[in-house]
């Protein structure tokens, strides 16, 4: 087969993009609205539809690329799909990082595919100390990534990640405060030992003087504490000593 040129992938994003358009409609796009989802440039077309032309295209980091370039919501959405982890770089991700502009493309990126590179670990705590609202929300949606999708992580990597989601919880801002929210529960959820971790550090939370914390900490702590968690963690324990 021959290297695919320049023009092959310009011709192969405006096939995508012309598909996109065709599937769009406007109720989708005012259904993102309800659910904050702002984006300069969308065609209203489901995300499952999005994983099914995903799935079509396969792994393909140069027109993963060439889709984020275009701006468009869906493309970009794409790229979670089409992107290949192990071909991803630090710079990518910190610059695609800086083009967040809504929590879905936040959360759909780090969950769908950076937390699958090997990179992954270290753009949570440089991330987690940017201004930008939803960079800074990548760090924790990207831990708690890996919190769900790395199951060969020490307990000591989430342990080291705590102070982050300390001092994040007193961000007031709401993509941020969730994030952080999401990052603490999921850690909490891993094994008992971080589930000790994370209660204690959510009590703390919940004790202090930012409302922001507060919220986190008490969400935290009523879902960490509660009979559902409880359960799961003694059925893993059990499933370890069988």
């Amino acid at each position: 087969m021959p290297p695919r040129t320049v023009r092959d992938t310009e011709n192969q994003v405006r096939e995508v993009l012309t598909w996109l358009e065709r599937r769009g409609s406007r109720k989708n796009r005012e259904g993102m609205a309800r659910y904050g989802i702002v984006a300069p440039k969308a065609f209203g077309v489901s995300v499952a539809t999005l994983q099914q032309l995903g799935k079509r295209l396969g792994r393909d980091h140069t027109l993963a690329g060439a889709l984020w370039k275009t701006g468009w919501y869906e493309a970009r959405m794409l790229t979670a799909f089409v992107g290949e982890p192990a071909r991803v770089t630090s710079a990518q991700m910190d610059r695609w990082a800086r083009d967040f502009d809504n929590w879905a493309i936040c959360d759909h990126l780090c969950f769908h595919l950076f937390d699958r590179t090997p990179l992954a670990w270290a753009r949570v705590a440089p991330w987690s100390r940017r201004p930008e609202e939803f960079v800074k929300r990548a760090a924790f949606a990207l831990l708690a990534g890996l919190g769900l999708h790395d199951k060969a992580a020490a307990d000591a990597r989430f342990l080291r990640a705590l102070p982050l989601i300390e001092r994040g919880a007193a961000d007031d801002r709401n993509f941020v405060k969730k994030g952080v929210s999401w990052a603490l529960r999921v850690i909490g959820r891993r094994n008992r030992a971080l589930n000790a971790a994370a209660v204690e550090l959510a009590g703390r939370l919940a004790a202090s003087e930012p409302p922001s914390a507060r919220w986190v900490g008490r969400g935290a702590h009523r879902e960490l504490t509660g009979a559902v968690v409880r359960r799961a963690l003694a059925r893993q324990e059990a499933a370890g000593r069988g």
